[in-house]
């Protein structure tokens, strides 16, 4: 039996609520998303008890008008003229209802319906899975600028940190570490930084901190930034996103100082990842600029790096580069894990393109494919497969021929000719 879904979806809201009131032992991490929003929060880690659901509340959040007409049916939900307030009056019937009506859908995705269910003995339902799956409240925005907010506050210097960096809440980022194509060696990096959050009391029991420095090297657009922007969204770890070649292009005499700031502010929201791009930026500066401001910013970036921990301080440094050969022993022996991000070979091509295609209706040969794109990286065969699909459109079609690739392939070359001519 299936009832209607704005009645279900309606029925939902309205049953977690209840359990919500009645379990005091669930936290926000065991309500969806769309419920932290209905239930008013905003950036807090907790919701004041008790939740009240009302029409006025169900039309401003869900857009259903007279909530409490479609759930009239439902013998088991009174409603409060004053206040217009939806009430559950017998939980346990209300619970059958819903199921019976088709709400198992929305059982397993809900941690607290979940955990209700599994605790009255239903089969099919595991609070544990359910609540797994959900995405923590710390992963959100909301919750990474009420943070920011009062870490500014207390100290204005972390202010100057802000304008140097790109910070995303995990939730923001769209890669997962199942969406890309990774090596061998770079999933192992990954499943080491992983066993290490696991294990951090452990490891400082047995003063073993040199964990978690990483640097990234290798050609553009072999996956560096996608790797570190996955990683953040698979450990629930905001990352702050910095180019060196920013940082110093601002007032010289306010490098050092922001250079400070920003491993400040990295400490102050660990658990968190600070990506360092451009890092041969360090050796540039190092060699080729005389600027005593220029040198002590270097310095300070280095003697930042010592003093950060993945195991103390809770945060994951990543350094990445196209130019390895740049950096000295100095900068070099700073990073405790050196991963490679060569161009891939042709079935790693493959894999790249059967995953970014996945979602596509096509009838391309991608073993042939990847034996003609050699020499093309990760990023260029995204570009290929994006212009495939635009000719695609252009043509009316949603269907991606071989001819479509032809013409990604060729644009692909086109913008590598062109960025190797001398114009002078």
């Amino acid at each position: 039996m299936s009832g209607d879904p704005e009645t279900l979806r309606i029925m939902e809201v309205v049953l977690t609520a209840e359990i919500f009131n009645q379990y005091p032992e669930l936290s926000i991490n065991d309500l969806t998303p769309a419920c932290r929003e209905i239930f008013g929060a905003s950036g807090i880690t907790d919701i004041k008890r008790p939740v009240y659901i009302s029409d006025g509340l169900i039309k401003r959040t869900l857009s259903i008008a007279d909530a409490h007409t479609k759930l009239s049916a439902n013998p088991f939900i009174a409603y409060e003229e004053f206040g217009q307030r939806l009430k559950i009056t017998a939980l346990d019937p209300a619970g059958q209802w819903f199921l019976k009506q088709g709400g198992a859908s929305f059982i397993e995705k809900n941690p607290s319906l979940a955990f209700y269910y599994e605790k009255i003995g239903s089969n099919g339902f595991s609070y544990a899975k359910t609540r797994k799956e959900n995405p923590p409240f710390e992963d959100t925005r909301a919750y990474l600028d009420t943070r920011i907010s009062k870490l500014i506050s207390e100290d204005e210097k972390l202010r100057g940190a802000l304008d140097l960096v790109i910070i995303n809440a995990p939730e923001e980022i769209e890669q997962h570490i199942g969406d890309l194509v990774c090596t061998e060696e770079q999933m192992d990096v990954f499943g080491k930084i992983d066993h290490a959050l696991q294990n951090r009391e452990f490891l400082i029991r047995h003063r073993i901190y040199e964990v978690g420095k990483l640097l990234f090297v290798g050609p553009p657009g072999t996956g560096k930034t996608s790797l570190a922007l996955a990683m953040s969204r698979t450990m629930h770890m905001p990352v702050l996103e910095v180019r060196l070649s920013m940082i110093t292009s601002q007032y010289l005499g306010e490098t050092s100082k922001n250079i400070d700031r920003i491993f400040d502010l990295a400490k102050q929201l660990a658990p968190a990842i600070l990506f360092v791009d451009e890092f041969d930026f360090v050796a540039k500066s190092r060699t080729t600029d005389d600027h005593g401001a220029m040198k002590r910013a270097v310095n300070s970036l280095l003697k930042n790096i010592d003093r950060i921990n993945l195991i103390k301080n809770g945060v994951l440094l990543i350094g990445a580069t196209n130019h390895p050969q740049l950096l000295d022993e100095a900068a070099w022996r700073r990073f405790d894990e050196v991963v490679e991000f060569s161009l891939p070979g042709t079935e790693m091509r493959k894999n790249i393109l059967i995953k970014i295609s996945s979602s596509l209706n096509s009838s391309v040969d991608y073993t042939a494919l990847a034996m003609k794109t050699e020499g093309f990286s990760g990023s260029d065969l995204r570009m290929m497969i994006k212009e495939a699909i635009l000719s695609a459109l252009m043509d009316k079609r949603q269907v991606i021929r071989e001819d479509d690739i032809e013409k990604g392939i060729l644009m692909v070359k086109n913008r590598e000719a062109i960025r190797h001519q001398n114009w002078i």
